[in-house]
């Protein structure tokens, strides 16, 4: 084992930046992604069918290709269509755009575990298909999907270590970056591990909270 704690110490200054870096990222793509995702579990039952197949093609989409190539593809493929982006504005389009495409299952799955009762009912009312769905259908299902879309967030922050691979400084990239100039591997990286561990732990007690508290039965 080649931990020295005097390199992790060392080490915290730069992970410390790379885990701003990290949260940055997180926290817009999770809002984003939640919104896209909302707004799209909502198209996948759009009396529209064309909006219903879109959607279905976006999510197809983006749930197929893995998250690192999605980001090199954007990186890599925007300046050769003539459009320059900076890394961390790619890293936010490819989290969002991934994180959106399973948030909208998930929302999509929520608005059918509701019972199709009770939209029948609120049609005999004489309600519009989209007010009874804002105001019947969407409130129970956001309930029951919180903690699945939580879940999804934990994932997505860890995806975040991705972004190292275009040039974007986040806290694995500022491990690496140590790694190489310390020419130390373990403690370092026991730095990066604690950052994602902190970084993590709300989002995990979160989760924890949600499902105890809109547990279906």
């Amino acid at each position: 084992m080649d931990f020295n704690w005097n390199i992790f110490l060392e080490s915290w200054p730069a992970l410390l930046k790379g885990c701003i870096v990290t949260a940055e990222l997180s926290v817009i793509s999770i809002v984003a992604g939640t919104i896209i995702g909302t707004l799209g579990g909502v198209a996948r039952f759009s009396k529209f069918r064309l909006l219903s197949w879109l959607m279905s093609i976006y999510v197809t989409i983006f749930r197929a290709i893995p998250m690192l190539v999605t980001l090199l593809f954007i990186y890599y493929g925007m300046p050769a269509a003539g459009i320059q982006l900076d890394a961390f504005t790619v890293a936010i389009i490819a989290l969002s755009m991934t994180n959106g495409a399973y948030v909208t299952e998930i929302v999509r799955g929520g608005v059918e575990s509701i019972d199709p009762g009770q939209m029948r009912a609120a049609s005999s009312l004489g309600m519009p298909y989209a007010l009874a769905m804002r105001r019947i259908i969407l409130p129970q299902a956001l309930r029951r999907v919180l903690a699945p879309i939580t879940n999804e967030s934990i994932t997505l922050l860890k995806s975040t270590s991705l972004v190292s691979t275009i040039a974007l400084s986040d806290v694995l990239r500022a491990g690496l970056d140590v790694m190489a100039w310390k020419a130390n591997t373990f403690s370092p990286f026991a730095g990066v591990a604690l950052c994602y561990l902190v970084l993590t732990l709300p989002l995990l007690t979160l989760n924890d909270y949600l499902e105890k508290r809109y547990r279906v039965t």
